[in-house]
């Protein structure tokens, strides 16, 4: 079956942030994880699933709707980035060609560059793929569904880089020519 579903990750506390949920923040006229949603519900992606935590009821009523949304609730979302991912591969299915990790706080990244990462995945014999920007590895990362039992072994706050470092030899380089990929709320 060639579904690509996205984990988009909408948990975290905004610790840098204080007092507020950088999600929610408006940017540009539209609540911020809006931006990389819209991106999502109009790519090639057939499911996105929405790991929801921090003040979750709160983030779930600004979202913009869509019919491919499911929503997931990590109650260990203080743990971090980790066991948001974790939460959201449960809701993936071995049938799935794969998956892309999406962060919610990446308001540039366009649905060419998701559709790019999905194409990437149907067609590629790599299990990573990873946008770059002049040699700069960015977000968001697709997988193979393969890769899923790598996965389910991540812990923390650093998603899956240990991981991905651990397994060079299955990483493709999609070559990206914007530096959306690099971009989050942090760095605007």
């Amino acid at each position: 079956m060639n579904v690509i579903s996205a984990i988009l990750l909408a948990a975290g506390q905004s610790k840098r942030i204080r007092g507020e949920n950088k999600l929610l923040k408006k940017y540009k006229g539209k609540i911020l994880i809006n931006h990389i949603l819209k991106s999502l519900i109009k790519s090639r992606v057939t499911k996105i699933i929405i790991v929801l935590g921090y003040e979750s009821s709160k983030v779930k009523k600004k979202l913009l709707k869509s019919k491919k949304i499911k929503f997931v609730y990590n109650k260990s979302f203080k743990s971090g980035m980790a066991s948001s991912i974790k939460a959201g591969l449960k809701k993936i299915s071995k049938k799935d060609s794969g998956f892309l990790v999406v962060q919610g706080d990446m308001p540039f990244v366009s649905k060419t560059i998701i559709n790019s990462l999905c194409s990437s995945i149907k067609r590629v014999e790599k299990e990573i793929f990873i946008p770059f920007y002049k040699n700069k590895a960015g977000n968001p990362i697709g997988f193979k569904t393969s890769f899923l039992k790598f996965l389910r072994k991540i812990k923390g706050d650093s998603g899956a880089k240990r991981i991905i470092r651990s397994h060079k030899k299955k990483i493709y380089k999609l070559k990206i020519q914007s530096n959306s990929i690099l971009r989050d709320f942090d760095n605007l």
